[in-house]
């Protein structure tokens, strides 16, 4: 009997999932975090998913979209039998360059691919080139552990000073400015910073950069520039870090600052009223998002200075990387068919009780027109 089953639609009832489930998922990795939310009603992740191909796929890179990734594979292996899906989440650097060195299908990042990286993906992708697919958007949240101070509202000069190390107490005259009803302690700042290369550094800091120049004299960057500070190793590992130290703050996915239970920062955009990190108010940034690539790339330039209302601008995007041509064809049509679920409805309709912002139903109707037209 032959296991490959083409144009087979597969109607799966996950009615009686329990939302828990998203947990119990076989992605691996150094990562290994309680973000994981519920899912939602499990009614949202119910669907036709079309299943094509068969055998295993490796994939690896962003830890933002690893919550979102255990739920899809989760709903997609119920579905299609013959398809194992391994997504290790090692951070947008290192998934990138697995997919570089040909051991990947697929790769997350949440940056787009750099011109050098484009040339290098031709090496392995004969015929064809990496390009980036638009799949999870989200908030950065900024999470801190400041006891006895909720609400806590800050600027991007503020925050550039603070990861900069420039401000070193909580109770500095800057904080107090910002939060004049607050009871500040007089407790150090902590910053910390993500030690291996990731998509999340790269998007936060071209936050600080757009938004506070004068303050934030590095260049973007998946690698951490600023000195001082701490560091530790993937979104799990610096949440954790601000979970159990006081005065700490960092960045990292919604998700796990839900997870943790850790305070997020609001942010004074020069909006009428300071904005909460949520998927509702990253949605509004990212709406606003331009496609800046070419052909089959579907890149995004992103608004950080956005002063629209209820637009939280540290967002960012995590892309699937994959080749337009030139990927492996034994490997290819479960790799269109995973795609196309999470870029679905059914896909996307998982995304907001996670922490995270479907796309705009523009950009997911391009990405699913990408993704059918790979070779």
């Amino acid at each position: 009997m032959k296991l490959q089953r083409k144009n087979r639609l597969r109607t799966v009832a996950l009615g009686a999932l329990a939302v828990s489930s998203a947990l119990a998922l076989t992605a691996c990795g150094s990562d290994n975090n309680g973000g994981g939310q519920s899912g939602g009603d499990a009614t949202k992740a119910a669907g036709s998913i079309k299943c094509e191909g068969k055998g295993q796929l490796l994939a690896s890179g962003s830890t933002a979209q690893k919550n979102a990734m255990d739920l899809w594979v989760k709903n997609f292996m119920a579905a299609c039998k013959d398809i194992q899906i391994n997504y290790k989440p090692t951070g947008s650097g290192a998934g990138i360059q697995e997919f570089l060195q040909g051991k990947t299908a697929f790769a997350g990042s949440d940056s787009p691919l750099k011109p050098e990286e484009v040339t290098k993906s031709k090496d392995v992708l004969k015929g064809g080139q990496g390009i980036n697919l638009p799949m999870v958007g989200g908030p950065i949240a900024v999470g801190y552990n400041v006891p006895g101070v909720k609400n806590l509202v800050l600027d991007a000069d503020t925050l550039a000073k603070i990861f900069d190390s420039k401000i070193e107490k909580w109770n500095d005259d800057a904080i107090k400015k910002l939060n004049p009803d607050a009871k500040l302690p007089d407790l150090k700042v902590q910053p910390f910073h993500r030690s291996d290369e990731s998509g999340t550094t790269d998007n936060f800091t071209k936050y600080l950069k757009a938004a506070a120049d004068k303050s934030w004299p590095y260049e973007p960057a998946k690698a951490w520039k600023a000195k001082g500070g701490q560091s530790a190793d993937g979104s799990a590992g610096v949440s954790s870090q601000v979970h159990q130290t006081e005065g700490a703050i960092s960045y990292f996915e919604l998700s796990y600052a839900k997870a943790n239970s850790i305070d997020t920062v609001r942010l004074n955009t020069g909006a009428s009223a300071p904005v909460e990190a949520t998927s509702e108010n990253a949605s509004k940034a990212i709406a606003e998002a331009k496609v800046a690539g070419t052909g089959s790339d579907l890149a995004l330039k992103l608004n950080y200075t956005t002063k629209a209302e209820g637009a939280y601008p540290i967002t960012l995007v995590t892309y699937e990387i994959v080749g337009d041509k030139g990927n492996k064809a034994e490997s290819l049509p479960a790799v269109k068919s995973f795609l196309t679920y999470i870029a679905g409805q059914d896909g996307q309709a998982v995304l907001k009780d996670l922490g995270y912002a479907p796309l705009p139903n523009e950009i997911a109707t391009k990405v699913r027109e990408t993704i059918s037209s790979l070779s």
